[in-house]
């Protein structure tokens, strides 16, 4: 027997199914990049599912979409959530990624946007994709937004280089503080 759990967006419910509680427990994992979003927060986790292997207690599947397809926290994320699930009783985890449907900023939670901000990095401003299907030829038009400066809040902000700390983040500067910042990319 398959129990799968995928959590939609805002939703809650007041008695946890055991697929909840395994979501809730994949939920505690945070990005080792950015230490104050959780995988839930960046949208990177994807699905739950508990499964009988024949042990007394249900294996684990997890899936997850790295935000980049070389993205060299994934490793860290799948140890951290098999230690996740060992620390509460689950022997059997499996941790399955994919790369298609490619992610976007667009999964971010609201709550992860607003953890960037606390924390210093400006969070994507913008969809991934305005008027289209995200490719040129299908009629797609790329935003280029101000970037609002995560100490000050000024939009006198510019790019210093396209690739800041790690892939998904871009290094810009505040003209009016003229502190430094990194700025997730719209993806």
């Amino acid at each position: 027997m398959t129990a799968v759990y995928v959590q939609e967006p805002g939703t809650r419910h007041a008695e946890a199914t055991a697929g909840q509680k395994a979501w809730a427990i994949a939920a505690t994992v945070c990005d080792p990049e950015i230490p104050v979003l959780t995988i839930e927060d960046l949208g990177i986790l994807r699905e739950v599912r508990l499964f009988d292997d024949g042990g007394m207690v249900p294996a684990v599947q997890v899936t997850i979409t790295p935000t980049y397809s070389g993205c060299p926290a994934m490793d860290a994320i799948r140890d951290d959530l098999k230690a996740a699930f060992h620390k509460e009783g689950y022997p059997s985890v499996h941790v399955e990624l994919v790369l298609a449907p490619a992610w976007t900023t667009d999964w971010m939670t609201d709550a992860g946007k607003a953890k960037l901000q606390e924390y210093g990095i400006a969070p994507p401003s913008g969809r991934a994709a305005a008027g289209g299907l995200g490719h040129p030829s299908r009629g797609t038009v790329r935003l280029t937004l101000a970037v609002k400066c995560p100490q000050c809040s000024s939009l006198n902000t510019k790019e210093l280089t396209r690739f800041g700390s790690t892939s998904c983040k871009a290094l810009y500067v505040c003209q009016d503080c003229k502190e430094p910042f990194d700025y997730f990319k719209v993806l």
